[in-house]
C-alpha cells in the first residue's frame, strides 16, 4: 500500500520513476524513451517524472482492474454497476476516499446524476462533482481508473485550503462538499425554484433552566439541520456507546450560562442534543485527533472503536418522526497513520452484496471480516493505526 507522507508529489513521482524507468529504456516506446533522455533539470524533470508516473500507473491500473474483475466474476458483477479507482494528483487521497464513499451511497449518487439530467447550469463544484459520478456511471467498462482532474482543479480553485499538494483532513473536505452543495441548492431554488435537496438530519437541542432558587422551569427547544454527527471516542468502545456520549446532558454553568429569554438574565441550565428526523445517509464523524496542550499539535486517537454492520439509534427526541429506522453500513473513510498532516486515507464500500478496498487508483475486493481490522487498536503504545475516521449508514427504508 502506498502511503502518503506529506512531501508532495514530486517524491510519489520520483518513487514510481524508480520502479518503472528501466522498462522504458529498453526501446519499446520511442517518444518515451527521448522524453527519458531528457536533461533532467527544471519544468523538463518534472516532465519525465510526470510521464513515467503515468505510464507506471496505467500499467498497474490494467493490472489491478483485469484482477478485479475476475475475482467478481462476470455471473457475480453487478448489472450497470462500476468499479472505478481515482487517480491521485499529489495527496489527494483524502478527497478521492470522500468521494468514493459518497458514490456507493446509493441515495446521494442517484440525486447527483438526476441534477446532472437537468438544465446545464454556470460550472460549481456541484456540476463537476455530477460530471465525475455520471462519468463513472456510464463508462464502457466495468472496472477500470478515471481521473478527477476537473474536480479537484475546481476544488482547489474555489478553497484556497485545498490549494496546494499537502495532505488534508478527509472530514473538512466532507463538511466543505456538503456545505458548498446545500448553499448551492439553496441558491438555486430561491432563483427558480428548483427540486433537489440532498435529505438531511434534524437535530432537536434543548435547554433547561435549572436555577436552584424557587423560580419557573422553562424548557426551550431549537431545531437544527445536520450534515453529519460528530462524537468522541474513546479507548476498547463501540459507536453506540460515542452516541450515547453525544446525547449526555452538559450542564451550562459559569461563563457558559444560557440566556433566558423569559428572565432576561443568564441562568445555570442543562442542555441535550437528541435527533429529531433521521436522514437517510447517516454520516458519524470519529473524532480521532485531539489538540494536546503539552505536545502544542494535534495527535491522533488510534482507539478502537467498533461500527457494526446495522445500526439503530437510540439517541431520538420524543416527537422524532422515524425513531425506528434501520441503518446498514455502506461506506467507510479509513486514515491510515499517525496523525492529521501525515498518513494516507483509504475507503471500504459495500456494493450489493460484497465489499471493496479503494486505495485511490487501486480497487480490490476484501472480505466483510476485514472491517475489523479498521476498528482501531486496543493498545495504546503504538499511534500508528489504520482506523475508521468517517462512518456511512443509509437508511433501509
Amino acid at each position: 500500500m502506498y502511503v502518503d507522507r506529506g512531501i508532495g508529489p514530486v517524491s510519489r513521482w520520483t518513487f514510481r520513476r524508480e520502479l518503472c524507468l528501466p522498462a522504458l529504456t529498453r526501446g519499446s516506446s520511442p517518444v518515451l524513451s527521448a522524453r527519458a533522455a531528457v536533461v533532467e533539470d527544471g519544468a523538463s524533470r518534472m516532465e519525465i517524472l510526470m510521464t513515467v508516473s503515468k505510464f507506471a500507473s496505467f500499467c498497474t491500473m490494467g493490472a489491478n482492474a483485469s484482477a478485479l474483475e475476475k475475482e467478481i466474476g462476470s455471473e457475480q458483477f453487478p448489472v450497470n454497476e462500476h468499479y472505478f479507482g481515482l487517480v491521485n494528483f499529489g495527496n489527494t487521497c483524502y478527497c478521492n476516499s470522500v468521494l468514493q464513499a459518497l458514490y456507493f451511497c446509493r441515495p446521494f449518487r442517484e440525486k447527483i446524476l438526476a441534477y446532472r439530467s437537468q438544465p446545464r447550469r454556470k460550472e460549481n463544484l456541484l456540476t463537476c462533482l455530477a460530471d465525475l459520478f455520471h462519468s463513472i456511471a456510464n463508462q464502457k467498462r466495468k472496472v477500470g481508473v478515471i481521473p478527477p482532474k476537473k474536480f479537484i482543479t475546481r476544488l482547489r480553485k474555489e478553497n484556497e485550503l485545498f490549494d496546494n499538494y499537502m495532505q488534508q483532513d478527509a472530514h473538512e473536505f466532507l463538511n466543505y462538499l456538503l456545505n458548498t452543495i446545500a448553499d448551492l441548492l439553496q441558491e438555486e431554488r430561491k432563483q427558480d425554484k428548483t427540486n433537489g435537496r440532498l435529505a438531511n438530519g434534524t437535530l432537536d437541542s434543548q435547554n433547561n433552566n435549572s436555577n436552584a432558587t424557587p423560580a419557573p422551569t422553562w424548557i426551550s427547544s431549537k431545531d437544527e439541520d445536520f450534515l453529519d454527527l460528530s462524537v468522541d471516542v474513546e479507548q476498547n468502545t463501540s459507536i453506540t456507546h460515542c452516541l450515547r456520549g453525544f446525547s449526555n446532558t452538559e450542564t451550562l454553568c459559569s461563563e457558559y450560562k444560557y440566556y433566558c429569554e423569559e428572565c432576561r438574565s443568564k441562568q445555570e441550565a442543562h442542555k441535550r442534543m437528541r435527533v429529531k428526523k433521521l436522514p437517510m445517509i447517516l454520516a458519524l464523524h470519529l473524532k480521532r485527533f485531539k489538540y494536546m496542550e503539552q505536545l502544542q499539535r494535534y495527535t491522533k486517537l488510534s482507539y478502537r472503536v467498533v461500527f457494526p454492520l446495522e445500526l439503530r439509534l437510540f439517541n431520538t427526541s420524543g416527537d422524532a418522526t422515524n425513531p425506528e429506522r434501520l441503518y446498514d453500513l455502506v461506506a467507510v473513510v479509513v486514515h491510515c497513520g499517525s496523525g492529521p498532516n501525515r498518513g494516507h486515507y483509504i475507503a471500504i464500500v459495500k456494493s450489493h452484496d460484497f465489499w471493496l478496498l479503494f486505495d485511490d487508483d487501486i480497487v480490490e475486493k476484501i472480505d466483510a471480516q476485514a472491517i475489523e481490522e479498521f476498528y482501531g487498536l486496543t493498545s495504546e503504545i503504538s499511534k500508528n493505526s489504520e482506523s475508521g475516521y468517517i462512518l456511512f449508514y443509509q437508511s433501509r427504508d
